[in-house]
């Protein structure tokens, strides 16, 4: 029997289907991890799209580290926007009420309001871009299976740092109207750092404007405008850079900030991924024995502070702390 040198025209044609048996044989798992990541992304993009969209009035309890504290939100979508009161249940009284142009913040042990522009919802399903695919280069997203939150049932979502410069997540969605019902705040082991947890939501086709208005009032507050004292800056006409900082995070908002009056101004950056954001405040010092150096840390918010060339470097964010003293230590002035 003579052997052939090189296969013949029947191998040639048994070839495609060869291979498609091998792919029908070995990526069961991978495809079943695909299916989920997907299904993770669909929920998640409709999550975000609830949480902006439907009236709720719900009660959470935020935990970080050994801190424990119970809120009301309240939640209104019309065709102005959004609409949102948070309320203090346990602690010291305090309000933030939130629409599209502003945030106020009321401190009733100061007596104190506070009215600044309009910031990023520290609620993590706000936070979320849509579509998450934005940030699918540096993040994995799967589901885990299901459970029951307030007395509804939820699809527990996982979502994955591809890297150790930032944190990852697990969210319960409720599977009847997609809101947020807790999620966790989990470190580069995967421990919980951070959680939120409704305990009570209605879902409901109105919210009354007077549940909106704030219940705390009387005289002698005084009232602090961000308005005046906290001007937007076009992020590329900074003098300042961040020169060291993960992939994936790039400037979001820049603004130059006086927290008190005489005080010299404070340049504050926002860098973020998508998902993470970290704070970077730069303060020119009188004298060098103002200067703070450190880390310290809350829950998940790590903070890194630094000094250079008579300015106090600071990095905020709910991040590792490599990743605020990565980029505290690389900020560099680029102009004279």
């Amino acid at each position: 029997m003579k052997l052939r040198n090189k296969p013949g025209k029947g191998f040639s044609v048994l070839l495609p289907v060869l291979a498609l048996a091998f792919l029908v044989v070995i990526p069961p798992t991978l495809q079943a991890e695909a299916d989920s990541s997907i299904q993770a992304q669909h929920l998640i993009n409709s999550m975000s799209k609830a949480s902006k969209e439907l009236n709720y009035d719900g009660i959470f309890v935020y935990q970080r580290g050994n801190q424990m504290e119970s809120m009301r939100l309240i939640h209104k979508a019309d065709t102005d926007g959004e609409h949102e009161r948070m309320v203090s249940l346990t602690g010291l009284a305090r309000e933030v009420i939130r629409d599209g142009k502003s945030v106020t913040c009321i401190f009733p042990e100061n007596r104190s309001v506070m009215v600044k522009r309009n910031q990023p919802k520290k609620l993590l399903a706000a936070q979320l871009p849509q579509p998450i695919e934005k940030i699918a280069d540096f993040y994995g997203f799967a589901v885990s299976g299901k459970d029951r939150i307030a007395d509804r049932s939820t699809w527990v979502v996982n979502i994955v740092p591809k890297d150790d410069y930032r944190y990852g997540y697990q969210l319960w969605i409720d599977e009847e109207t997609k809101l947020l019902l807790k999620s966790e705040l989990k470190d580069n082991s995967g421990r919980p750092i951070e959680q939120i947890l409704f305990t009570h939501l209605d879902v409901v086709d109105n919210i009354s404007p007077d549940l909106l208005k704030s219940s705390i009032s009387g005289p002698g507050y005084t009232w602090y405008s961000g308005s005046a004292e906290d001007t937007p800056v076009n992020i590329n006409n900074t003098g300042w850079a961040v020169m060291s900082m993960p992939g994936g995070f790039s400037q979001s908002d820049h603004e130059i900030q006086a927290l008190a009056e005489g005080s010299m101004p404070v340049e504050h950056m926002v860098y973020s991924d998508g998902l993470a954001m970290v704070s970077v405040f730069i303060e020119k010092l009188d004298k060098e024995s103002d200067e703070i150096r450190g880390v310290s840390r809350m829950g998940g918010v790590n903070t890194y502070a630094t000094y250079t060339n008579g300015y106090q470097v600071t990095a905020v964010g709910e991040v590792p702390l490599k990743t605020v003293q990565s980029m505290a230590t690389s900020v560099i002035q680029n102009r004279e």
